[in-house]
């Protein structure tokens, strides 16, 4: 078996942004009551003529063109989402088919906020074992779909979004870019993120919510650091997801990279769930606040109560 590294990101974002202002028009809700509860001040929101896939196709090539790939030198999609309409063609099905794809593994993954971790680590899985080559993974979500436009205690946290990597084997002697993933969930507290119904919609249990990240998750994320074998004080960026920053901010502080950027793309975005992490990340690295070979801790966590995480070197 041999390591994997991520190579190249991308990301997209519909046009359409989303002020808390535009929101006064629609519930009973204020900027200062949004920003002071959960730090959001803006967020993009897709129309009915954007569905995720074509999201997950746009920051799917630009992860491509950043690498100086073709879409015929991947083969394997992997696509995190949990608000995919139709059953089938399946996401990746579609982004392939987008992307003009030969004949890819197409494999989507519902985990939710912590789809695009779970589908890191399955690629990078599939890749030591040499069942594939060159894999995209993709976190995407198009949260306007499923949610509640008149219920303010979840219409102002969601936002719309993709975000991309190419990931493929490390050479001979190369160190592995992407480290071993720490996974696991809550099943019995699955019922605090649902999405669920005809139409399906997406409700939460707030303070049970914060409570277990604030509390549970800060150890998780530092043993994640210990399994890739990086000290807290080398981690140069922490991409948790992207929640809300009533959250992020006090989970970063406990897990102690004190030398870390901390990610806080969902002042800007909101919770794009499964799209969260490699969005931020993307960003992240287009800014230059992170350099190549830095070490990442990313952590992704939400529906089931599920979280996973692992570190990854900049590309």
């Amino acid at each position: 078996m041999t390591g994997t590294r991520v190579v190249a990101l991308g990301h997209y974002q519909p046009a359409k942004v989303l002020t808390n202002d535009d929101l006064t028009a629609m519930v009973d809700t204020s900027d200062e009551w949004i920003r002071s509860r959960v730090g959001i001040e803006t967020r993009h929101v897709a129309g009915p003529d954007e569905p995720v896939d074509e999201l997950a196709a746009h920051a799917a090539a630009k992860a491509l063109a950043a690498a100086g790939l073709t879409p015929a030198d991947i083969d394997l999609v992997m696509v995190a989402t949990s608000t995919a309409i139709d059953r089938s063609p399946n996401t990746a099905a579609r982004v392939a088919a987008r992307l003009g794809m030969a004949s890819p593994a197409v494999i989507d993954v519902n985990v939710v906020c912590a789809g695009f971790t779970h589908a890191l680590a399955m690629a990078d899985h599939t890749v030591r074992a040499g069942a594939a080559t060159r894999a995209l993974v993709i976190g995407a979500d198009k949260m306007a779909d499923i949610v509640d436009w008149a219920d303010r205690t979840t219409c102002v946290l969601v936002g719309d979004g993709a975000g991309a990597v190419v990931i493929e084997a490390t050479g001979a002697g190369e160190e592995p870019g992407i480290g071993p993933v720490l996974w696991g969930s809550l099943p019995e507290m699955g019922h605090a993120v649902r999405i669920e119904g005809s139409p399906p919609r997406f409700a939460q249990e707030g303070q049970s919510v914060y409570r277990w990240a604030t509390t549970q998750l800060p150890p998780i994320a530092r043993k994640v650091c210990e399994r890739a074998g990086v000290a807290l004080d080398e981690i140069k960026a922490v991409v948790l997801h992207q929640a809300n920053l009533r959250i992020i901010e006090p989970v970063a502080a406990k897990i102690g990279a004190v030398n870390a950027v901390i990610a806080r793309d969902v002042i800007r975005s909101g919770n794009t769930s499964a799209a969260s992490i490699p969005m931020a990340l993307s960003k992240l690295v287009e800014r230059g606040e992170i350099e190549t070979g830095d070490p990442v801790l990313l952590f992704g966590f939400g529906g089931n109560l599920s979280y996973a995480g692992q570190v990854v070197r900049c590309p």
